[in-house]
């Protein structure tokens, strides 16, 4: 009976969260510089799915702004925030440290120099609809991880202290590296906007080809973490605990790194590097839900997707013209919010 009540609350859980992000999916959906009525957004929708086929009462240019640049902007965020939130509960549990977030042990650093080195090249290539910048931030971040990965084993395992030294340093490394392509490179002068929009955060999707490509790499991740939730709960005992119960420690612990860093990998690739989504929302879910990992995982997923989304919402709607670097939306309320969930959380909080 006691499982059959733990189910039910689960589900409610999610169903409550899958109705935030519909809703906000929607909301930013409709809104922008021209905004289109929900009725509209909702019955253009329905008719590109086939469920029904109502008749038009929007503008031509009403269609073409929804599904070839606003609906894949909103979708790719939601993917985005999913993404972050769901590494963010990965190492979060794994180094059983609220403090860590999906940038910890250098994607951040190596997505950044992999951006400013594409931005350097005189190339202008595309794979599967990406150019040069999302692909070789894509493959920096994942390089970097391995790199630290490689320096911090020691023999047949992996301690996690010289993981998070090995990933500072290399951060440090490859950030001072960057600076100085960017300060010694005439080329990079004019594109120095570029660079601080990736660095603050800003997502760049082009098109539904590249939500075909995102897409799978992070739903995919997503249901994959919540598969191995429990092996996530058994390291709650510590590595000798987690060992003690049958859990392969040294082999979880590579898989779980590879898990987030492909999320966050996949995640910086368009949208550079935003902070807070995969420090907050996985904390402040944990003090929500608790910290079984059965239902943190997906409810993590659907909240930082749905934070995300009505954060770039706010990114472009807020300023007169132009828009805002979502790095500084989620900043500018991640920051607070973490500090009161950390002092009322207080000695409740426990991974």
């Amino acid at each position: 009976m006691r499982g059959i009540a733990a189910r039910n609350k689960h589900a409610a859980i999610l169903a409550v969260f899958l109705v935030i992000l519909a809703v906000s999916l929607v909301t930013a959906t409709a809104v922008g510089s021209v905004s289109v009525p929900f009725g509209d957004v909702l019955r253009m929708i329905w008719n590109k799915l086939s469920a029904f086929n109502f008749g038009a009462t929007w503008r031509t240019v009403d269609e073409t702004i929804i599904f070839d640049v606003r609906l894949p902007r909103v979708l790719g965020g939601a993917l985005v925030g999913a993404g972050l939130a769901t590494a963010g509960v990965l190492f979060q549990g794994l180094l059983r440290n609220p403090m860590a977030d999906p940038y910890i042990i250098g994607t951040s650093a190596g997505a950044a120099l992999g951006a400013t080195v594409a931005m350097l090249l005189p190339l202008s290539l595309a794979f599967l609809g990406f150019g040069m910048v999302p692909v070789l931030a894509f493959a920096g971040a994942l390089a970097t991880v391995f790199v630290v990965y490689r320096l911090a084993r020691v023999g047949s395992q992996t301690p996690m202290v010289s993981m998070l030294l090995a990933g500072f340093v290399v951060s440090a490394m490859l950030a001072a590296v960057m600076f100085l392509i960017i300060t010694l490179s005439d080329q990079l002068h004019p594109r120095v906007t570029s660079v601080y929009m990736f660095l603050m955060g800003g997502l760049s999707v082009s098109g539904w080809g590249q939500l075909a490509v995102i897409a799978p790499i992070v739903v995919g991740g997503v249901i994959v973490a919540r598969i191995l939730s429990y092996r996530l709960n058994a390291f709650a005992l510590g590595e000798e605990g987690a060992a003690h119960v049958g859990v392969d420690v040294e082999r979880n612990k590579a898989l779980f790194l590879a898990l987030g860093s492909v999320l966050t990998a996949a995640a910086v690739s368009i949208s550079g590097l935003i902070g807070f989504v995969g420090l907050v929302v996985p904390h402040a879910l944990r003090l929500l839900v608790g910290p079984d990992h059965r239902i943190l995982v997906p409810a993590s997923a659907l909240a930082g997707a749905a934070f995300l989304v009505l954060a770039d919402m706010l990114a472009r709607t807020l300023p007169s013209s132009g828009e805002l670097p979502v790095g500084i939306i989620t900043a500018l309320i991640g920051a607070p919010v973490f500090l009161y969930l950390l002092r009322r959380g207080g000695k409740e909080y426990a991974l």
